[in-house]
């Protein structure tokens, strides 16, 4: 299982929202590539990194605060990237792909553009990533704001269909929130998938990683950490020791 720690970008600084909240944000670091070079020193091999402003729709020196964030911390030595956050477009997928991510991250316009969706797949293949969130069920995009009208399971479905092959899976209700998992609830989505899932969404202790972890690899591909690494739940050196 690949523990991935999580950067979340909003005007260049690392920050953590409660359940997708705007404003309920807090400032970690305002040194996103000094706090991925700590990540990789401690054992980390890939990083998961949001561009919230982009999300968010924020203005243009924010997105560039961000843009240079992530095209740093792809340069560092050791670290695959994992990124997105408001990914709309081919050129968006090109100019990341062009700094080194070695996976992209599409949320919403899987849902608002599947014609985008499915020449995105059909192009880029192993890539990309389908970013899906939802709440009791229901998917919700535009950075968590609004609900899509669709549920997570005819999601993966038409995603599985179109040739996505990864998959991040949230659990909005429980982001931020230090609440822990629902291991079911990621169990029964890769199963729709029928291919293993990255969790993301509520891990609060190592157990919580345990849990992720005993499920397998034909299930759980991964686990995304953000808060419980910030706030001294645990140690990354923890973490990664919590895989079998």
């Amino acid at each position: 299982m690949i523990v991935f720690p999580a950067i979340d970008l909003v005007a260049g600084q690392v920050v953590r929202l409660r359940r997708g909240d705007r404003s309920q944000m807090d400032v970690y670091s305002d040194d996103p590539v000094a706090v991925a070079r700590d990540f990789a020193r401690r054992g980390a091999t890939w990083i998961h990194v949001v561009d919230l402003s982009a999300t968010f729709e924020e203005d243009e020196d924010a997105l560039a605060r961000n843009r240079a964030a992530i095209e740093g911390i792809c340069q560092v030595p050791g670290i695959s990237v994992d990124t997105g956050g408001g990914v709309r477009s081919l050129e968006a997928i090109e100019r990341l792909a062009s700094t080194g991510a070695r996976r992209i991250a599409i949320g919403t316009a899987l849902v608002r553009d599947r014609d985008f969706a499915r020449e995105a797949a059909a192009r880029y293949g192993e890539l990309l990533v389908a970013d899906v969130a939802a709440r009791d069920g229901v998917v919700r995009v535009n950075g968590w704001r609004e609900g899509a009208g669709v549920s997570a399971d005819e999601l993966v479905g038409e995603l599985v269909s179109l040739g996505y092959r990864h998959l991040v899976f949230t659990d909005v209700a429980r982001d931020g929130m230090q609440t822990g998992i629902d291991v079911e609830a990621y169990r029964h989505i890769a199963r729709v998938a029928g291919f293993p899932v990255v969790a993301s969404g509520g891990i609060a202790t190592l157990d919580d990683l345990r849990a992720l972890a005993a499920q397998g690899d034909d299930i759980i591909e991964g686990a995304i950490t953000g808060r419980a690494l910030y706030e001294g739940a645990f140690t990354l050196e923890e973490a990664l020791a919590a895989r079998p």
